[in-house]
Order: structure tokens, then sequence, then C-alpha cells
């Protein structure tokens, strides 16, 4: 198998990879996660029909971690893909999210906005290093290496990549060079991070049920090296797929 590896330089003004352990409030790890880094190249080509994932390999922290606090309004409550398509095919009335109202109004406290606090980091730059892994092994791996490095290289994506949030655009240029800045030169023991909240043994879609993943991160001389996902360094739910 044709082993490829691609490699993002990334940036942004904004940033929040929250940590799953603060369920009221957002607190973003320091740097960018393998989920939210593996969502980058899928942003930029990802095909379901080709049955194939983005393995993450390698992140360097370019910047230093600077955090912002934040506080915005959130809703409670959010439509599913199946409830919005039906809005599309006219088989179904198209019901607002209420923005305001009490629960005496809407007959439920679900319902409405609510106050959060955020602190995100501000002016990030990573450099991502990542490869296709076919899950059935009958892919063109030439023609799918390829195909990104086409997109990537003229800035083409499905849609706008971002960091952790959607309204935190990630900006990319595709990297070949040999002469690159160093990464910024910090240890840090990340702790329990998160690597994916999918199984990423099979195609997942928007109906997909989680399925988290975690590993012990080590963020070295700004970088942070990433276990393949099959590696016994990544800890599964049980029932999970796990290759020793």
């Amino acid at each position: 198998m044709n082993i490829q590896t691609h490699c993002l330089e990334t940036w942004g003004d904004l940033a929040c990879f929250s940590r799953p352990e603060m369920k009221v409030e957002r607190y973003s790890y320091p740097i960018i996660t393998p989920s939210a880094a593996r969502g980058i190249f899928d942003a930029i080509y990802f095909k379901k029909d080709y049955n194939f994932y983005w393995q993450i390999d390698r992140i360097e922290m370019l910047h230093p971690p600077k955090y912002i606090a934040l506080r915005r309004n959130e809703v409670k409550d959010k439509a599913s893909t199946s409830e919005i398509q039906k809005w599309i095919n006219g088989t179904k009335d198209i019901t607002p999210l209420w923005a305001d109202g009490t629960s005496a109004e809407l007959g439920t406290d679900q319902k409405g906005r609510t106050q959060r606090q955020t602190m995100a980091l501000k002016n990030v730059h990573y450099r991502i290093y990542a490869h296709i892994v076919s899950r059935d092994n009958k892919a063109d791996m030439n023609a799918l290496n390829a195909q990104f490095e086409r997109r990537a290289s003229q800035g083409k994506c499905f849609y706008q990549p971002f960091f952790g949030c959607r309204e935190f655009p990630a900006y990319f240029e595709l990297l070949k060079s040999t002469t690159k800045i160093p990464p910024f030169d910090i240890d840090l023991d990340l702790g329990w991070m998160l690597y994916d909240v999918f199984d990423l043994n099979q195609v997942n879609d928007s109906q997909a049920k989680p399925a988290i993943s975690v590993f012990r991160a080590q963020l070295k001389s700004g970088v942070l090296n990433v276990p393949d996902y099959y590696s016994p360094l990544v800890h599964k739910l049980e029932g999970v797929a796990h290759v020793e």
C-alpha cells in the first residue's frame, strides 16, 4: 500500500478544542486535538464511498498557546438533519429554534438560549501531518493522494474548515517545501486528550453514535506525536474496534 504523508499549515484568529470533562463551560486544550485536525482534512477531501479516513500522525505548534475569555449566547436545542430534510421536501412544517422565551411560554426549559463562558485560544498556528487509511485496502491510493493534493494546493474545500467551533474558521496551505519555521519550543503534559468522537473503523454519517477514544498526550519541543487509531495507546469504549 502506498502511504503518503501530507502536511498542512493551518492558522486562524480563534479556536476552541473543548475538554470533555468541562460539562458546563467550554475550556480549550492548549493545542488542536486529533479529531479537530482530521476534520480539517475531511473538509478539504473526503468521500464516503471511498471508505477511507484520515490518520493524523503529528501536530506541530508554531505559536505559543494564548487564551482569551469569551461569553456567548447559545441556543439549547438544534434541528436534526432528518428534520431539516423534511422541511426541504415540504413533508413537515418548519419549526423555529427559539432564541428567547421562558419555560412558561415554551413549555420546557430545554429551549431558548443560555450564556456560556468559553476559554478559547487566539492566534493559533499549526502544522499537521496526516495520511489516508483505506478500511478495505481496495482504494487507489495514488489517485486519492493526487486528488487531495490538487484540491489542497488550489485552496478548495467542501466546506470552510474550522477550529473546534464553526464560527472559528481555519485557513490552510499545502506544504511541500522543506524550508519550515521550527515549532515553538514548549513541553507540556496534556494528560488524557480526546482522540476522536467516532469509531474510525466504520463510515460515520449524521446518525452515527458517539464512540469516544482518548490517549495520553505529551507535547515535547512543540511537537505532539499522535499514535495510530488501532494502537493500544488509544483507549476506546468497550465494543469499539481495537487491534493489539
